[in-house]
């Protein structure tokens, strides 16, 4: 019997988006309008607005996930990844294609998911539970360390609606990942949390991994992403740009966003730079985007008007979310000292 627990099968969602601006309408444009709509119906014409357009979110998506994978689904924002998890979650439907999906699914897409704002904590995890086909005895063999990990004891009577934005995703998210469900969909919902939780949900989704349930997460965050998952799927303007291994979709996916000014080159003293350049040590490619644990060759060729016979030479490297990496300074690192002419 075949593994695959999600199979997607040409999956394309469309949307019809309206332009048309808000205004006065009077009593004779209702009229008009009706009658318009009256006409079109009689004559067997498809009315079509012209202050709308369509919009296709997903085009010809296919993909196959197998049980125990850990996949980290990325693009930039207004890719489809969302779109995407929506579909898998069964709460919007395809505009074409199909989607097969083999056990139990828990979504968390964003704050207040599958949640009753009216029924307490204590009711709505029995609630969430029955909904993902478990009995009473089930959950409550769970009940507890769901409770304590939310960390909401005190709250656990009070409507959910009461609770902060925090609250409200630490315990959507304990339901979600403790009541065993055989597919954990997550998206960046985790944001909201604070680091210490983010941390520890990052530590639970590794657990429902290595148990050999199956984990889809979309995040922003490549570090956590990497951490987490074992296979990748890059979403680009609705299409799939990218699948396989973690560590390839993330090279694709921040190469795409590389801008093209890679370098900012700052100086003293009148010096120029000529030529800067990145290698891998392998390959002798090009590179733009640096993994750790690899070498390469930095290739710097500096000009100056003015002899200089002490001069050093400072690199920094910083990722793409503008913190820095990584420093190099030539005097420090016992290099020899530049003579420039």
């Amino acid at each position: 019997m075949s593994d695959t627990v999600i199979r997607v099968e040409n999956l394309s969602k469309k949307y019809v988006i309206g332009h048309q601006r808000e205004r006065y309408t009077a009593l004779r444009d209702v009229i008009t309008n009706g009658i318009k709509s009256i006409g079109n119906r009689f004559l067997q014409k498809e009315y079509i607005d012209s202050a709308t357009e369509e919009f296709w979110a997903l085009k010809d998506i296919s993909f196959e996930i197998k049980q125990g994978d850990r996949v980290g689904i990325i693009g930039r924002n207004g890719a489809g990844k969302s779109t995407l998890l929506k579909i898998l979650s069964r709460i919007t439907e395809p505009s074409t294609g199909k989607i097969s999906i083999k056990g139990r699914v828990a979504s968390l897409l964003e704050v207040g998911t599958g949640f009753h704002p009216e029924l307490t904590g204590r009711e709505n995890i029995y609630l969430n539970g029955a909904i993902l086909g478990m009995n009473k005895l089930e959950i409550k063999q769970k009940f507890d360390e769901i409770v304590s990990f939310a960390e909401v004891e005190k709250f656990l009577d009070t409507p959910v609606k009461r609770y902060s934005s925090g609250m409200y995703v630490r315990l959507a998210f304990a339901v979600a990942a403790h009541l065993e469900p055989e597919i954990l969909i997550v998206d960046e919902v985790l944001a909201v949390g604070d680091a210490q939780f983010q941390s520890k949900c990052l530590g639970k989704m590794e657990d429902v991994g290595k148990e050999g349930r199956t984990v889809l997460f979309v995040s922003h965050n490549m570090a956590a992403i990497q951490k987490l998952c074992d296979f990748g799927i890059l979403i680009s303007q609705g299409t799939l740009f990218a699948s396989g291994g973690i560590r390839q979709v993330i090279s694709k996916y921040v190469n795409s966003n590389a801008t093209p000014n890679l370098y900012e080159y700052k100086s003293k003293f009148g010096i120029q730079l000529n030529h800067i350049k990145i290698t891998d040590t392998n390959s002798h490619e090009s590179i733009k985007v640096l993994n750790f644990n690899h070498d390469y060759i930095l290739s710097i060729s500096l000009n100056s008007d003015n002899l200089m016979t002490r001069s050093g030479l400072v690199v920094r490297f910083y990722n793409y979310l503008g913190l820095l990496v990584s420093s190099i300074c030539t005097t420090e690192e016992g290099m020899e000292q530049l003579e420039l002419e």
